[in-house]
């Protein structure tokens, strides 16, 4: 007990001098373990190196030639520790593991996600998808019945594997310019039905959100859902102080923690595929499961859909149409599990072809209704319903449209929608050039486009999809997605939003008014609304506002004229070039110079470990041992360890250029 008590002792005292030294001497900050095993290791070698430099003790030389000794035993057992330090630094860097107290707490759930990742390897390779996940086949390099075999695999793959892969499978079906099309209609076949969640548990819920149960709340609240699906259930209620309908909807408990374990896993698979797989870095498998990612999550914050209620009842679509209605929202009974909000009477838009023939009411008129909105929302105000499949929207008693679920919401930024315009524009005056103009602003487009073949496609396809008689479905925009991948254009998540959107209009307007043209709907909507801007009045307007912009820098502009004339004339013009000015230039430049560092370090620490190993005499550590020996022999582990890390760095360089 003394020997531990005088070690716990002799350690905190090294600690007391060991880390304001090696923090002085490195210029890092380091945790307090890390400085508690530097520390050992500098008392654990301190007294070997003193018995070899001045023997055992006690010691009889002169007091000078002993604090000497001292001196440089000291300076030599704490290099022990600075080197435990760097290297500990070099191999695992400070904040790479997590914290004690945060790896017990997270351990449980650390747990449940590798169960549950493997898991879903056993369901894809069950379903034969195993060849695709190593990378030895490639999507859409099959003939028709293989590519049938993948869809069939893959949709029955994701329906085992739950609701987070079943919404992923439903995204993945919108994305024919990612996927082969006959994928995407299978996957397109995939429902989001599940068994209600139990009363009680919605009930418990509901008291948490609100902090109060549901009947001291409402006047009335049923128990039996109107609707279930796998984020949430729906409940009709009145409420208590004005007896007005309302709906709540809620959501299922407990699936916040399912859906983001789910999520770690598709990011994980994600990255494993584009990193061992030719085809999942050519489809951008990471920057697709990024995109879901965020999008599941904010669909788990009714919070967002709440204010995509309020902005969208706000647009233009929805203000200026007197025949298109957003439920209103009641903020106060609503959190970021609750939603509530007016109740709409009405039927479906799929079951709504007998009412319309009942009431004798226009089908074709509610259709363009609901077609021009949605334009009006893409083009006009930039946030739109993103997903507009017919259960979405509601035929109500006195003729109007209810749009619900707005939890899935697409925006534009003012250029997209202006190119987007513009695009509309050339498509109605059946003008390539100006389309493909616009193409090209709306997508992502590489350093070199082979601009000439990109019109000639986009001619073709006018020609194909937008004469006289044809129809705006599917085909159409899987022939657009093939042309803009042929090209090498990548489309923005925003952006295959619309399509997605249109794609899914086309069905629903199919389902209330088959003989509907959405072609010359498209063109009259077109010359209604963006051929506006071209107005006497909005040019008028167009160019205050940019000559009102500009003004102040064209007042600026005969004064810096002049001056650079003046310098010109004197000979003392002269230009400023910043170099590096690119972050990405400045990031490889530093990687570079960092790799030349380890380089000559490890290059030096080599070259005097040699020198160090044939010296001959010198102190002797042991009967075989001489102490230039051991530090000559330390200098070749650094060397070995530097060299080892900047051959890391050049064989991982070639990965990070396939990724970026």
């Amino acid at each position: 007990m003394d020997v531990l008590l005088i070690g716990l002792v002799n350690l905190v005292i090294f600690m007391v001098i060991f880390v304001p030294v090696s923090q002085r001497l490195l210029g890092v900050r380091f945790g307090l373990g890390r400085m508690a095993i530097g520390a050992l290791l500098t008392l654990l070698i301190f007294s070997p190196l003193m018995n070899a430099l001045v023997g055992p003790l006690p010691w009889t030389g002169s007091n000078g030639a002993a604090a000497a000794y001292l001196g440089l035993t000291a300076l030599c057992s704490m290099l022990a520790g600075l080197i435990f330090l760097v290297l500990s630094e070099a191999l695992v860097p400070t904040g790479s593991l997590p914290r004690v107290r945060d790896l017990r707490r997270d351990v449980g759930g650390r747990i449940a996600r590798t169960r549950r990742y493997l898991q879903i390897l056993r369901i894809a390779v069950r379903r034969g998808l195993g060849p695709y996940l190593r990378g030895r086949r490639r999507p859409g390099r099959e003939d028709a019945a293989g590519q049938a075999d993948l869809a069939r695999s893959l949709r029955l793959a994701l329906d085992e594997a739950g609701v987070t892969f079943v919404k992923l499978g439903q995204v993945l079906s919108t994305r024919s310019d990612v996927i082969p099309a006959s994928v995407a209609n299978e996957l397109s076949r995939l429902q989001d039905q599940v068994s209600p969640a139990p009363w009680p548990e919605i009930e418990q819920a509901l008291t948490e959100e609100l902090g109060a149960h549901p009947q001291q709340i409402f006047q009335d609240f049923s128990t039996e859902p109107l609707a279930a699906a796998s984020v949430a259930q729906v409940y009709t209620a009145r409420l208590a102080d004005t007896g007005t309908a309302v709906v709540v909807k809620v959501q299922r408990p407990g699936i916040t923690a399912l859906v983001q374990r789910d999520l770690d896993i598709v990011r994980r698979l994600a990255r494993m595929l584009e990193r061992n797989t030719d085809w999942g870095r050519s489809m951008g498998v990471r920057a697709l499961a990024e995109g879901f990612a965020d999008a599941m999550l904010e669909e788990l914050d009714f919070t967002v859909e709440a204010g995509n209620m309020t902005t969208v009842a706000a647009g233009r679509a929805v203000v200026a149409n007197a025949d298109v209605v957003v439920p209103e929202l009641y903020p106060r009974l609503s959190t970021h599990r609750v939603l509530t909000m007016q109740h709409l009477d009405g039927v479906g838009l799929g079951n709504a072809a007998a009412v319309l023939a009942e009431r004798g009411q226009d089908a074709a008129q509610l259709a363009k209704t609901l077609f021009d909105c949605l334009l009006s929302q893409v083009a006009i105000d930039g946030v739109f319903h993103a997903d507009p499949h017919p259960g979405n929207f509601l035929l109500l008693t006195d003729g109007r449209l209810g749009m619900l679920d707005l939890g899935s919401v697409g925006r534009l930024d003012p250029s997209t929608r202006e190119a987007l315009q513009r695009f509309l524009l050339g498509v109605d005056h059946g003008d390539p050039v100006a389309a493909t103009d616009a193409l090209l602003e709306i997508v992502n487009r590489p350093e070199v486009v082979d601009e000439q073949a990109l019109e000639r496609a986009v001619g073709q396809f006018m020609a194909r999809h937008l004469g006289a008689g044809a129809a705006l479905g599917p085909a159409m925009f899987n022939d657009l997605f093939r042309i803009i991948t042929a090209h090498g254009l990548g489309v923005p998540p925003e952006v295959a939003a619309v399509f997605r959107a249109l794609a899914t209009i086309e069905g629903t307007i199919a389902r209330l008014s088959p003989g509907f043209d959405l072609i010359a709907a498209s063109r009259r909507f077109a010359a209604a609304h963006v051929t506006d801007r071209l107005a006497p009045d909005a040019l008028r307007r167009t160019a205050t506002e940019e000559l009102a912009t500009l003004l102040p820098m064209l007042r600026r502009l005969p004064r810096r004229i002049d001056r650079i004339a003046a310098a010109a004339e004197s000979g003392r013009l002269g230009l400023n070039v910043r170099l590096f000015a690119d972050e990405r230039d400045r990031r490889h430049f530093t990687a570079m110079l960092h790799q030349a560092l380890l380089a000559i370090l490890g290059a030096t620490a080599g070259v005097m470990a040699v020198l160090l190993l044939g010296t001959p005499g010198g102190p002797r550590v042991t009967d075989t041992m001489t102490l230039f020996q051991l530090f000559g022999y330390n200098l070749l582990v650094i060397c070995a360890v530097l060299v080892l890390r900047v051959l890391v760095l050049i064989f991982r360089l070639p990965d990070a250029r396939r990724s970026g």
